[in-house]
């Protein structure tokens, strides 16, 4: 990780000073609706045993836009889904966090990130600025095509325009994390993944901002995620130098394990991922995923978990990550740079690469994604591109390249699920791949 070229946010310096004694940052995605139960899941986070950041994870309505349908929530009493921080104010928020931020219990530093959703986040940013915040995520991509019908354009400008206050107000220190690692949270082959975190990394530095993170979902295949973790950073030592950054790696998003020990095996196994890479924050899922709300406590829980098995895993026992063998790295560069030759405003560009189909997130319905790509679960478990479309990247040949069927991709989309779930039952027992090359 390059040393940082400016005054470093709370949020980046509590990653980093973790990453200087070697220990894994792990955080929560946990929201609930009123200042109280807020600050009580804040406390417990911090007060677990592990070295933790903070979440505060906005609802459902403030991710439109729709700031008056959550203030009525409010007033009514219902449980949305997530902190409305616009509709509390920020000087309620500011409150709120009054306890919470600063010194943890064992003397490590604590802060917050507000996590949210928006392709419009202007709002949001003012609000988090004002209650004395200044981390946060998304990006123009991967906070539209896969949670909005907002055209592309139009949240380009306006991630542009919250990039700039957000720079602006922290004169630039403040910490903004790219989610375009995780598009839709599986069957995208990593290439794709460890290039949108890139680009949208390069579209933060253009408006202004010198911390950033750049996040990967753990995908189907440990030493493809490996390859692809080691592929992130290569790239982001190029294109991020001067720059403060980290890497953050996401607990399977997709079809969670329905067993506790199916599930809390994926957790470990994405510690164990995070710590055979060198990778400095892990956001965790619970095992209670596949059947409610996680709780304070559920949360708390995996916290714990995933930093006990990060700490017990010793990266040397694991045999070293090559480039090459699934072939990330190039293909990331080759997207990477397909979108860079369109213009030097990376803006711009990232709406013309996605009009000629440069870049096209598989299995997406946005309007502005070409959706002619394809991702598959190749015979080694691999994800890799079953059609590519107009994107420099080469797609599979034989059965992969045939008409899919709707139980390949029901089987793909449990294939970790039923995985782990089996596992559990049959220790030894390996997944079947959902279709063969």
């Amino acid at each position: 990780m390059n040393a940082p070229a400016v005054r470093l946010s709370p949020f980046a310096e509590a990653v980093n000073a973790a990453h200087r004694q070697g220990q894994l940052v792990v955080q929560p995605r946990m929201g609930f609706p009123t200042a109280a139960r807020m600050r009580e899941g804040l406390l417990a986070v911090r007060g677990a045993r592990a070295r933790t950041v903070g979440t505060v994870t906005l609802d459902s309505y403030t991710r439109v836009g729709d700031h008056a349908s959550a203030r009525a929530a409010l007033d009514a009493g219902a449980d949305l889904n997530g902190f409305p921080i616009v509709a509390h104010g920020a000087a309620a928020t500011r409150e709120m966090l009054a306890p919470v931020l600063g010194g943890g219990p064992a003397g490590h530093p604590f802060a917050v990130q507000v996590r949210h959703g928006s392709a419009d986040p202007f709002g949001i940013v003012e609000t988090l600025l004002d209650a004395g915040l200044d981390a946060t995520e998304g990006g123009p991509v991967s906070y539209c095509l896969p949670y909005s019908r907002t055209p592309l354009a139009r949240s380009v400008d306006a991630w542009a325009r919250s990039c700039e206050l957000l720079a602006e107000r922290s004169h630039g220190s403040a910490h903004m994390e790219s989610f375009g690692g995780c598009l839709l949270g599986q069957l995208c082959p990593p290439g794709l993944l460890v290039a949108m975190a890139v680009l949208e990394g390069i579209f933060f530095r253009r408006h202004g901002l010198r911390s950033i993170s750049l996040s990967y979902a753990q995908q189907t295949h440990p030493d493809q995620d490996a390859e692809a973790i080691a592929a992130l950073r290569l790239l982001a030592g190029e294109y991020f130098a001067g720059t403060d950054w980290h890497v953050v790696l996401y607990t399977y998003m997709g079809v969670f394990p329905r067993t506790t020990p199916g599930a809390l095996a994926l957790l470990r196994s994405s510690a164990v991922l995070a710590a055979r890479t060198g990778t400095e924050r892990l956001i965790v899922k619970t095992p209670a995923e596949a059947h409610r709300i996680p709780s304070v406590e559920d949360n708390v829980h995996a916290l714990e978990e995933a930093a006990a098995h990060a700490a017990a895993a010793r990266p040397a026992r694991h045999r070293p990550v090559r480039h090459g063998e699934f072939g990330v790295l190039d293909e990331a560069r080759a997207l990477v740079e397909s979108v860079l030759e369109l213009g030097s405003d990376i803006g711009p560009a990232l709406v013309e690469a996605f009009r000629r189909g440069y870049l096209d997130v598989p299995y997406c319905l946005h309007s502005d994604n070409a959706g002619r790509s394809r991702g598959f679960i190749d015979a080694r478990g691999s994800l890799q591109w079953r059609s590519a479309g107009a994107m420099p990247v080469r797609a599979g040949t034989g059965r992969a390249a045939g008409p899919l069927r709707a139980d390949d991709l029901i089987g793909m989309l449990s294939h970790v699920q039923r995985g782990f779930d089996l596992a559990a039952v049959e220790p030894g027992r390996r997944p079947r791949p959902a279709l063969a090359g």
